[in-house]
């Protein structure tokens, strides 16, 4: 039971998920840093708001709001983290990929395929060790004096 646990934990697919949980949390934590500090006052400045969230307020009564400016923020969020996710590890793991693909495709050089021997150089070699077996055991006798 325990060693099906081991394995299981000790897949490499496990283990990249779990690097990759790690380097997302990281990774969002940067993406929210820039959209808060970088994105959220410009916007906002655009608008005259102090920030992105307080920017296309729709009041509908009471305490009741419909903040149009907390979803742009998390949509140009979403849209950060794709554009940074494609261009740092999409298109160079795509690159590499084909890059390893066009080498693996690559005819390899003749000294190292060995063809198979035709079927007259397995007859002939038959024939040869035929021949040594036979002069072996019919070979040259001594006379006994």
């Amino acid at each position: 039971m325990l060693k099906g646990f081991k394995e299981f934990v000790l897949r490499g697919n496990v283990i990249d998920l779990a690097v990759a949980v790690v380097i997302g949390a990281a990774f969002t934590a940067v993406v929210t840093a820039i959209v808060t500090n970088v994105f959220t006052p410009l916007i906002g400045a655009l608008f005259d708001a102090k920030d992105l969230e307080s920017a296309f307020v729709i009041d509908l009564g009471g305490e009741s709001k419909i903040m149009l400016g907390a979803v742009l923020a998390a949509v140009i969020q979403f849209l950060i983290v794709a554009v940074v996710v494609y261009f740092a590890f999409v298109l160079p793991i795509n690159h590499l990929k084909k890059v390893a693909f066009i080498k693996k495709q690559q005819p390899t050089p003749a000294e190292t395929v060995k063809t198979p021997p035709t079927e007259a150089e397995l007859l002939t070699e038959i024939r040869d060790l035929l021949a040594k077996q036979q002069a072996s055991s019919s070979g040259p006798t001594h006379p006994t004096a």
